[in-house]
């Protein structure tokens, strides 16, 4: 069952249900829910991805591990755990652990990126008719790719 800690009913009900798991001696998992990104991010961060795709010759996938991920957001996306057979091993984290403050900053940089390295100008979320004019760009190039 999911609690809002803001809401009083909420911590109350809370509290009494993780007191009623101690008293019985059950076990039970207390996890922190973060605050996911938005479904309109999550739009802009893919067509901005297949936009810088289409213009570079690369499918969207690779440039969204590769460059995105890996190259221009690795403090963000890169973990690294220990393995008892592997050693030290490093793994990418999904985007959609995200928060939308996280996203926001991984886009910055990647726009600026984008601009700055390869020359693309990605369209900020607010230049409205510039991201159409991008996702069609994107459209017609997803059959080459």
């Amino acid at each position: 069952m999911r609690y809002d800690g803001s809401n009083e009913l909420h911590a109350a009900q809370a509290r009494a249900r993780l007191e009623k798991l101690i008293r019985e001696r059950k076990m039970f998992d207390l996890t922190e829910k973060k605050p996911q990104r938005t479904l309109r991010q999550n739009d802009y961060l893919h067509a901005a991805l297949a936009y810088f795709a289409s213009q570079y010759g690369e499918t969207a996938s690779w440039v969204k591990e590769e460059y995105f991920k890996k190259l221009v957001n690795p403090g963000t996306f890169i973990r690294e755990r220990d393995d008892k057979f592997l050693g030290r091993t490093k793994h990418l984290r999904s985007s959609a652990d995200l928060t939308t403050e996280e996203m926001s900053l991984c886009i910055e940089r990647f726009r600026d990126w984008a601009a700055r390295e390869a020359g693309i100008y990605i369209p900020s979320p607010e230049e409205s008719r510039m991201i159409s004019l991008m996702e069609m760009e994107a459209e017609r190039a997803r059959q080459y790719l």
